[in-house]
């Protein structure tokens, strides 16, 4: 290092040699410098730009300081290019002092160099490896994604394969089965459903033309062929079954529901003897239900009540035009035809849905004991309970529902249900019971209510055909009645009679019975037929009051059959029914004139006197009377000496007159009342001014002691 040093040391004394003889011939070149346009001796330079660089050099802060301090300008210039020069040697000599540190850091910034030389070159290779490396790593990523995608696909494929190997394969277990166990075993079936699946996935490979179809195409037609051949003769042997004589075809039924698969394995493969079987079903049990309910309609009959009511059996006709008309102790006269009774009990929830009548143990000897409503309602919910359970087999075994299942039903049911039309309109056509009529119709309206609950519309159709039969049949029956009542002729019905007629009750029952029914199922055709008839009996009863030669025989007979009539109503009817209403008002209105009728014999003079006075004293002219003191005095010694005695045989003649003891006690008590009344009006009068100075005031009976005597008189039944 020394020997460097020692190189160095002449180099650099000969590099500061070079820059002073570089100094010295830069100051001799500058006396030649050619300044130009800054040169002030020459001739083109122009005086007004010097003024311009004087104000410029002006503005310097050197040149401000130098002229505040009063320094010739020329000898500052001067002195500041010495103290540069000055400088300059002084940085000189440091340099040629230093000049052997400057070449050892030269080379030491050299050998720096090399070694960032070469580490440039590693990183170089660094970087050259590790753009290769990532080459590598995306062709790695890209055979890895290449390769997952193969492995799905060919997972994808291996799952293909597998299910259709596992379809295409037909396992000996199901072979075995499907020949040798017998349909009703719950292995024949699961194995059924598998050939089912099988027999459709070859149909599938078929479309698609797969070569491995044809494989299995031949087993797999074997064993449907056998499988259909079992099943059919398993269903044929159940419908045949129900041919055979009391049979409960429902257990067979039942059976075959719990294999409706059979069915729908044959619609689906073998559809000539899913044919066969429902044409087989079809036929069989058309003729079983047609032969069930043809006997049992005819069975029903014999226990029917032996008497019907005919044309001449109407509610206007004389009682005793027909002899021994119902002679069975249950139907005693012509009156039990308007009668409801207990008959009305076949529409009560209990009876309606109870078990049907079996006629064999219902008949005893020969008697007949039923009446049609009776077995009307047996017949027809045998049809319910039998078409329901029809229907939902139907929809249920063969799969059919909607239009098809309808007319799948009918098919079976028609032939049935025309008989029963038939058989009901032949009856119909003759039937004169009106009530019996009214009480089909209703067991129809509830059955069809019954039916639209379960959701079974199969018999909707027979419903309203039935009740198109027993509308019109009804409606002409009252009508017949109605016309009955209008012409009878009062002076033909025998003997005349205060007590209520027996027309009159005839109709009180019959409308009773008509009100009590049609609620639960209004009907404005029928009430407006019971206004007529309420108006043609009412007619009638106003007929037969006239035949009566006294207007108080009249309102006997008048209130007579009105309080009957108005008591047989409100035992079924509503207190609120038009016919109620009506007869209470026609029975109020004779009440009161019947009671003013019995008052006026006994008591008709104080009576006349207390309303002529009651008038002119409303009038003011009531001194008019004032000179009838003797009429005054001989009304109130007549009242005090006869009220008792004309108050008791009143009484007994009143409960005489009416049959009803509650209707009778109800006159006595409102006649009493208005008594009462006009005794309390005659007190009135006489206390007016007029005749305060009567002497016979004092004999008048005091109004609270003649109330605790009339008290005694009232009737307490």
């Amino acid at each position: 290092m020394a020997e460097g040093s020692a190189v160095l040391r002449p180099a650099a004394g000969n590099r500061a040699e070079e820059l002073l003889l570089h100094d010295e011939k830069s100051e001799g070149d500058m006396s030649q410098l050619a300044l130009g346009e800054l040169d002030l001796t020459t001739d083109e330079f122009i005086l007004d730009e010097v003024d311009i660089h004087i104000q410029a050099n002006l503005e310097d802060d050197l040149v401000k300081e130098a002229l505040k301090t009063g320094v010739d300008l020329r000898q500052y210039s001067k002195q500041v290019e010495a103290e540069l020069q000055r400088i300059e040697q002084v940085s000189i000599r440091d340099y040629i002092k230093e000049s052997q540190n400057i070449a050892l850091l030269h080379n030491q910034i050299t050998a720096c160099d090399s070694i960032l030389e070469r580490m440039e070159g590693m990183l170089s290779g660094f970087q050259s490896d590790l753009s290769s490396i990532s080459s590598e790593i995306q062709t790695l990523q890209q055979q890895s994604v290449s390769m997952n995608v193969r492995l799905k696909n060919r997972q994808a494929v291996r799952s293909h394969l597998s299910q259709l190997v596992d379809e295409l394969v037909v396992p000996g277990a199901m072979i075995s089965t499907i020949l040798d166990s017998p349909v009703t075993e719950q292995q024949f079936l699961e194995q059924l459903h598998e050939l089912n699946n099988k027999i459709n996935f070859a149909k599938e490979l078929s479309f698609r033309e797969t070569l491995a179809c044809a494989d299995i195409q031949d087993i797999v037609d074997r064993l449907k062929l056998k499988a259909v051949t079992k099943i059919r003769e398993f269903i044929l042997q159940k419908i045949y079954s129900f041919r055979k004589p009391m049979t409960n075809y429902q257990i067979p039924q039942n059976t075959l529901l719990k294999y409706r698969f059979f069915y729908q394995f044959l619609l689906a493969n073998e559809r000539t003897v899913a044919k066969e079987i429902r044409d087989e079903y079809v036929d069989t049990m058309s003729k079983i239900y047609y032969s069930y309910f043809k006997s049992y309609s005819g069975r029903l009959l014999k226990v029917q009540y032996e008497e019907v009511a005919d044309k001449d059996d109407l509610m206007g006709v004389e009682d005793t035009a027909k002899k021994g008309f119902f002679s069975k102790p249950s139907l005693k006269s012509r009156n039990t035809i308007f009668t409801l009774g207990q008959r009305g009990s076949v529409l009560s929830p209990a009876e309606l849905e109870g078990p049907i009548l079996v006629p064999h143990t219902a008949q005893r000897g020969d008697s007949r004991q039923y009446p049609y409503e009776t077995l009307f309602r047996s017949q027809h919910y045998a049809l319910l309970d039998n078409g329901c359970r029809e229907f939902l087999f139907l929809s249920d075994f063969f799969m059919v529902g909607g239009a098809s299942g309808l007319d799948l039903f009918n098919t079976i049911m028609g032939k049935t249900l025309s008989m029963l039309l038939k058989t009901m309109s032949s009856y119909v056509s003759d039937c004169f019971d009106s009530i019996a009529v009214f009480l089909c119709i209703h067991i129809i309206l509830r059955f069809r209510a019954i039916t639209a609950k379960r959701s079974i519309p199969a018999l909707d159709k027979y419903w309203e055909t039935v009740l198109e039969l027993l509308w019109p049949r009804f409606e002409f029956i009252l009508e017949l009645n109605i016309h009955s009542i209008r012409n009878t002729d009062p002076q033909k019905l025998g003997v005349l009679d205060t007590r209520p007629h027996y027309i009159t009750r005839r109709y009180a029952e019959f409308s009773s019975a008509i009100v009590s029914i049609n609620q639960t199922f209004p009907n404005e055709r029928t009430n407006t037929l019971l206004g007529q008839l309420q108006v043609e009996v009412e007619n009638f009863v106003l007929k037969m009051a006239a035949e009566f030669p006294s207007r108080r025989d009249q309102l006997i007979f008048l209130i007579n059959n009105y309080d009957m009539m108005l008591s047989v109503l409100m035992e079924r009817a509503s207190d609120d029914s038009k016919e109620v209403e009506g007869f209470q008002q026609l029975l109020l209105a004779r009440t009161q004139e019947f009671i003013e009728e019995i008052l006026s014999p006994p008591f008709g003079g104080m009576i006349s006197f207390v309303k002529e006075a009651e008038a002119l004293l409303e009038k003011g002219t009531l001194d008019r009377l004032k000179t009838d003191e003797a009429r005054i005095t001989q009304l109130v010694r007549g009242f005090s000496s006869t009220w008792k005695q004309s108050v008791e045989a009143m009484s007994q003649d009143v409960m005489r007159s009416f049959t009803n003891f509650k209707n009778g006690t109800s006159i006595i008590q409102g006649a009493l009342t208005q008594l009462i009344q006009y005794y309390h009006g005659f007190h009135k009068v006489l206390n007016q001014p007029t005749f305060r100075s009567l002497v016979v005031r004092s004999e008048l009976i005091n109004l609270h002691h003649l109330m605790v005597e009339v008290k005694k008189h009232k009737p307490n039944f």
